[in-house]
């Protein structure tokens, strides 16, 4: 089964598996049956990498990348193949780019076209660090403006937006939309900060009917709970999407994020504290619901659906209420790995530069639909992220809220 064949059990079987980042737990959970798989096979590192970067059908390991890929049943043998090639690449984490590798980048996708992993070894970073680093910095820079968006630019992003995602009914949770974003704007904005400045600004302005809305107390006290409920072990194992309901959604996850990460930093020596210590505190700090605004905006979408009206929990207590879950077919996976990992060398480099991919290239194998699963899997690791940054303008903040 390929990539294609997963995204028609999505359409058609309502197959959900679990997408995004992988986090610490799901990270440890890999390398320990890797470490295990190794030391039972009595594999040398070189032995090991062998599996991990066999370029050749024939030399795939299929029955490392079930083992491996059974540790962390809620996601699809695609993400774990691709998530454990980027841990154990050896071009991983080298920083910065620097102007002579951006030139080096530039003339290589001159001359071989999107070909990532070809790029790969001409430039020496990883093909998502060159893929990410052509899309979000380089595209365009001719071109793009930088800095704070002028009213014009943000009428123009919501005009776009709100066709294509109402008048054309196309999803824009995905890296294909924002990049048609960035082009409708003759690629003025770039399509990190197409993404950015909508999820963290413009979409709460819209939602709001016109008004720019404030974190409150409130806010702070409903997200503080919210995490509290999904009983997890440390940060990383947060999924953000899942915060936003149909009664608190002037917030992106992104936003969410970024307002956790300030009431974390709040609590006094949490730089040596469990998420559970810290949260343990923010509970107690939060453990009331505040008074509403003296002056709400008009319109602005209410959380009174979500805080009990009985008032708060005994916060002495740990919370019983159960996070906001997806819905998980976990045979259905598992039969989908089970079939996938057969013909994994479907998913070599070929594959890599498939889903790597701008979205014209590898139009012959891939429909855009099947392009947005297996981008949807791999997730936005922190080794290509701070590989790839260079503070420049993609990176901007919205400085929304």
């Amino acid at each position: 089964m390929n990539a294609g064949k997963l995204a028609e059990m999505v359409k058609t079987h309502g197959l959900v598996y679990k997408k995004g980042k992988f986090s610490a737990l799901e990270t440890s959970q890999i390398k320990t049956a890797i470490e295990e798989y190794q030391n039972n096979k009595g594999l040398t590192n070189e032995q090991l990498n062998e599996i991990i970067f066999a370029k050749e059908t024939k030399n795939k390991d299929n029955a490392f990348w079930s083992e491996i890929t059974a540790q962390v049943p809620q996601r699809p043998i695609i993400a774990v193949y691709h998530h454990v090639k980027r841990t154990y690449h050896p071009m991983k984490m080298q920083g910065k780019w620097m102007p002579a590798e951006d030139e080096s980048l530039k003339t290589a996708v001159a001359e071989l076209g999107q070909a990532w992993e070809k790029i790969s070894l001409r430039v020496g970073r990883m093909a998502a660090d060159c893929r990410d680093r052509w899309r979000n910095h380089l595209v365009g820079r001719e071109v793009r403006a930088t800095g704070i968006w002028s009213k014009e630019e943000e009428e123009e992003l919501t005009r776009i937006v709100t066709e294509m995602t109402v008048a054309q009914g196309k999803d824009q949770d995905n890296d294909i939309f924002w990049g048609q974003v960035s082009e409708r704007m003759g690629n003025k904005r770039g399509r990190q900060q197409c993404r950015i400045k909508w999820t963290d600004a413009l979409s709460k302005t819209v939602k709001n009917e016109g008004h720019r809305p404030r974190w409150s107390q409130q806010d702070a006290f409903i997200l503080v709970h919210k995490i509290a409920s999904m009983n997890v072990h440390d940060d990383s194992e947060i999924d953000w999407k899942l915060l936003p309901d149909s009664d608190w959604n002037l917030w992106s996850a992104h936003a969410l994020q970024r307002r956790w990460f300030t009431l974390k930093r709040s609590v006094r020596g949490y730089e040596t504290m469990t998420h559970q210590e810290i949260m343990d505190i923010l509970r107690l700090k939060k453990a009331h619901l505040p008074p509403s605004p003296p002056a709400p905006r008009k319109n602005r979408v209410s959380s009174a659906a979500w805080v009990p009206s009985e008032g708060p929990e005994d916060m002495s207590q740990p919370t019983q209420q159960s996070a906001p879950q997806e819905m998980f077919a976990p045979q259905l996976l598992a039969e989908a790995n089970a079939t996938i990992a057969a013909p994994l060398g479907m998913i070599e480099e070929t594959r890599v530069e498939e889903s790597m991919a701008a979205p014209s290239e590898g139009a012959e194998n891939l429909t855009v639909e099947e392009t947005e699963v297996v981008e949807d899997m791999i997730e936005a690791d922190d080794s290509s992220s701070s590989s790839s940054e260079s503070g420049d303008e993609d990176s901007e903040s919205s400085g929304s809220d």
